[in-house]
């Protein structure tokens, strides 16, 4: 059928439906939730290191005191190193920064700065150190002093090598494997970590120290406190050896036998399957772990007499 053009109606604009609504505003981005804290960075928040050679040292050894042989007499050297919690895998890099200040307690270098010099010379991506030679190049250069790559292992004639440097006050930085309460286990790289040691405790055959003129502890009267050098017949075969360490997922200090951390450090052999695998690089020596981390650990040297 023909439609008649004068039959179609106009339509006015008032009778047209009203248009659809806007669309509803794009919702707010969800605020930026602050990043989950480690459990260790956790614990350390609003606390305090405790300060001095050796006054956290006698409280740690307060707590533990049943498990010293009472037919040793005992003797402690340390020198006081600061604290600092780590952030993110950069372990190695904050035991560098707390020998610094135990051999340069004005040193003004921040970690920030460390970081950076260790990326820009090829030694990390993520702030890890698998490589003992690495750290003693970077040791060098950030904080002046002379660093000397110790390889063979902690025992043997390393471990009189290590103990007259502790007892001389000099700093030493470890690799090692890090249990869940921070003492050296086996994993065999898995758990590779760095602490610096700072002191020892040496257990000596009764009259070892007989005739030397040492002070004790007010609340360990059976605890020498060693200041200067040790004779040297204290390094040669002392019955027991602890070696105080901190490192960075605690403000305190840590007691190892050497023994224990030597193994640990002896059987570093390589890395972490899941670390390996989680999409990030991370900068490996040739040999890998046990060639760039095991049985080695870095003295560093307040004078280049050392």
């Amino acid at each position: 059928m023909e439609c008649n053009n004068q039959e179609i109606m106009s339509v006015s604009p008032s009778s047209l439906p009203p248009p659809p609504p806007p669309p509803p505003p794009a919702p707010a981005s969800a605020p930026l939730l602050p990043s989950k804290k480690k459990l260790y960075q956790a614990i350390a928040e609003g606390r305090t290191s405790v300060e001095g050679d050796f006054k956290e040292a006698c409280l740690l050894l307060k707590q533990r005191e049943s498990s010293f042989r009472k037919d040793l007499q005992w003797v402690l050297f340390n020198t006081y190193v600061p604290s600092l919690i780590q952030d993110g895998p950069k372990c190695g890099l904050v035991a560098l920064w707390m020998a610094g200040h135990l051999m340069k307690p004005a040193m003004t270098v921040s970690m920030e700065s460390i970081m950076q010099i260790a990326v820009n010379r090829g030694y990390t991506a993520q702030g890890e150190m698998f490589s003992a030679s690495n750290m003693a190049l970077l040791a060098e250069e950030v904080c002046g002093f002379r660093a000397q790559s110790l390889s063979g292992g902690m025992m043997g004639n390393n471990a009189a090598l290590i103990l007259k440097h502790l007892t001389d006050g000099q700093p030493i930085l470890i690799p090692y494997d890090e249990d869940f309460n921070h003492e050296p286990c086996l994993r065999r790289g898995h758990k590779a970590h760095w602490g610096v040691a700072s002191g020892v405790l040496l257990g000596l055959a009764e009259g070892s120290v007989s005739g030397k003129q040492l002070s004790t502890d007010t609340t360990l009267p059976w605890l020498h406190l060693g200041r200067g050098t040790a004779p040297a017949d204290w390094l040669k075969n002392p019955a027991e050896v602890y070696i105080l360490a901190k490192q960075g997922k605690s403000l305190r200090y840590q007691l190892w036998m050497l023994d224990t951390v030597a193994q640990s450090n002896m059987q570093l052999k390589e890395m972490d399957s899941q670390r390996a695998g989680d999409g990030s690089y991370y900068v490996l020596p040739p040999g890998g772990v046990e060639e760039g981390l095991s049985g080695q650990v870095v003295l560093l040297h307040t004078s280049q007499e050392n």
